[in-house]
C-alpha cells in the first residue's frame, strides 16, 4: 500500500471483509452445491444479453401493435431463459435466478410454452 492513500491497512481489510459478507448474503442458497458453469464470464453475460434482446424486440413488437408476434416471442424468451439457468451461473444471472435450477427451469418453460400456444391459437380480428 502506498503512503499517500488515504486507505489504512485496517479500512482495506474491513472493505474486503464487506465485500465478502455481500457476496455471501447474495449467493442463491438454492445453488450453494451446483458446480460453477464451465463457460466464460463473458459468454455467460452474452447469454443474458441475448435475453435482454428478445424482451426488447417483445416490446418494439407490442408498440407497433404486433401483441400477438410479441406474446409469441416472449414465450420464446421464457423458454430461452429456461435453456441459459443452466449455463450461467446464480452470481451473473443476478435476479433472474429466483429458485433452484430445476424449479427455475420448469417455471420458465412451461409459462413460456402456454404464451407461445395461446399467442398461436389467439385468431387475428381481421381474418
Amino acid at each position: 500500500m502506498s503512503p499517500n492513500s488515504p486507505h489504512t491497512p485496517h479500512q482495506h481489510s474491513a472493505h474486503a471483509r464487506i465485500g465478502g459478507v455481500r457476496e455471501h448474503l447474495l449467493a442463491n442458497p438454492h445453488d450453494r452445491v451446483v458446480p460453477p458453469s464451465p463457460l466464460r464470464a463473458s459468454l455467460q453475460r452474452g447469454l443474458i444479453y441475448g435475453f435482454a434482446g428478445l424482451l426488447i424486440v417483445v416490446f418494439g413488437l407490442i408498440v407497433m401493435n404486433h401483441w400477438r408476434r410479441g406474446v409469441f416471442i416472449l414465450g420464446l424468451a421464457l423458454v430461452y431463459l429456461a435453456v441459459i439457468r443452466w449455463l450461467v451461473d446464480s452470481r451473473i444471472l443476478g435476479v433472474l435466478a429466483v429458485r433452484s435450477r430445476k424449479f427455475d427451469s420448469i417455471f420458465s418453460a412451461t409459462l413460456g410454452l402456454a404464451m407461445m400456444w395461446i399467442a398461436l391459437g389467439v385468431e387475428s380480428l381481421g381474418s
